[in-house]
């Protein structure tokens, strides 16, 4: 039997277990979870998802041109450290790290932070040149963070935070728990989630609801705290809290590239995800001391800061099957209905520099 199942049998015995806290527990058991598992996850044949980096190098090197603009905004420190969160496989910090040259190279240091242990093993492998060269160092998730100048860089770490849902049945809230017969929608007081939802609509109508993540505000104040001056930016799924809640935001199952509802089933087996709220993760920050904050499509952001017609006339200079696998890349991320579209980006700003 899953052990993760025994242990869940065990809590459900005492009451229904909401959905959070089964996220929480499928992703993050310390030996049976998700993310703690000993082969990873990310690919295409045999795996479960993939992500932006599967489809090529055109996001690291957009967020390279980013962090390279704070730099300068910056008035070019002769240290920058660029530390990413949830770090995975570490192919975003090598695929910036491999975009950046000149004197910005020489003052960028990428700091992978990842618990995963495949993702660890994965990451080893991925930024190996740069970690001999001193150019990029692992940071573990309970090593406190020393304030730094540079940037805090993410891509979908937020949707992985145990969040739990809520829906609006007409009359009262009601969250979604898991009962031995199964999942069932249970009367329970929201607090904060319920005002904060209230705040974001003219008028609930039955069936909305949205999703609260407890956790973003104690990581969002870790992070924050620790970038003293510089970029802050995430790519993420999600959406503003009013969408969210007009659509009846929920947990998603990601299993062998199929994605559904079924999020108590094969705990430990299965990644889980939730949309972001943007809205209330760019209060969070602005709490923080942030300013500037904005988010925007992935696809937008790209076609924004990315010089494509020149990288375009590049890529004609490559070998056939290379300059056929970058045009993908950017079709994938920059098209309408495409994976570019299905994530934002959101930016913003602390520091001296304004």
């Amino acid at each position: 039997m899953n052990p993760l199942n025994e242990l869940l049998q065990t809590r459900l015995s005492a009451g229904p277990v909401p959905a959070a806290e089964v996220m929480a527990l499928g992703l993050y058991h310390p030996e049976h979870g998700y993310y703690r598992r000993q082969e990873g996850p990310w690919g295409f044949d045999g795996k479960d998802y993939y992500t932006a980096l599967d489809l090529g190098p055109l996001l690291g090197q957009t967020l390279a041109l980013r962090l390279e603009a704070a730099w300068e905004r910056l008035d070019r420190p002769a240290r920058f450290t660029a530390l990413e969160p949830g770090a995975g496989r570490g192919w975003l910090g090598r695929d910036v790290l491999n975009a950046v040259s000149g004197p910005f190279a020489e003052a960028l240091i990428y700091v992978h932070r990842d618990d995963n242990p495949a993702a660890h093993r994965a990451a080893e492998e991925a930024l190996a040149p740069f970690l001999m060269a001193n150019r990029a160092r692992f940071a573990a998730e309970d090593e406190p963070l020393e304030p730094f100048t540079g940037a805090v860089f993410s891509n979908e770490l937020f949707d992985a935070l145990p969040a739990q849902p809520w829906r609006w049945d007409g009359t009262r809230w009601t969250r979604e728990v898991l009962t031995p017969a199964g999942p069932e929608w249970q009367a329970a007081d929201p607090g904060e989630a319920g005002a904060w939802f209230a705040a974001r609509t003219d008028g609930l109508e039955p069936r909305d609801g949205s999703i609260w993540c407890e956790s973003m505000p104690g990581l969002v104040h870790e992070l924050a705290r620790s970038l003293e001056a510089g970029l802050f930016l995430t790519v993420d799924y999600g959406e503003a809290a009013d969408r969210l809640l007009a659509k009846g935001a929920d947990l998603r199952r990601y299993k062998a590239h199929s994605v559904d509802g079924k999020w108590h089933e094969d705990l430990g087996e299965a990644d889980l995800t939730a949309d972001v709220d943007f809205t209330r993760l760019a209060i969070l920050l602005e709490q923080e001391g942030m300013t500037q904050l904005s988010h925007m499509e992935l696809s937008k952001w790209i076609r924004t800061h990315a010089p494509l017609e020149r990288w375009g006339a590049e890529w004609m200079t490559l070998p056939t099957p290379e300059r056929m696998k970058r045009t993908e890349n950017l079709l994938q991320l920059t098209l309408p209905d495409m994976m570019g579209s299905r994530f934002r980006v959101l930016e913003g700003w602390k520091g001296r520099a304004e």
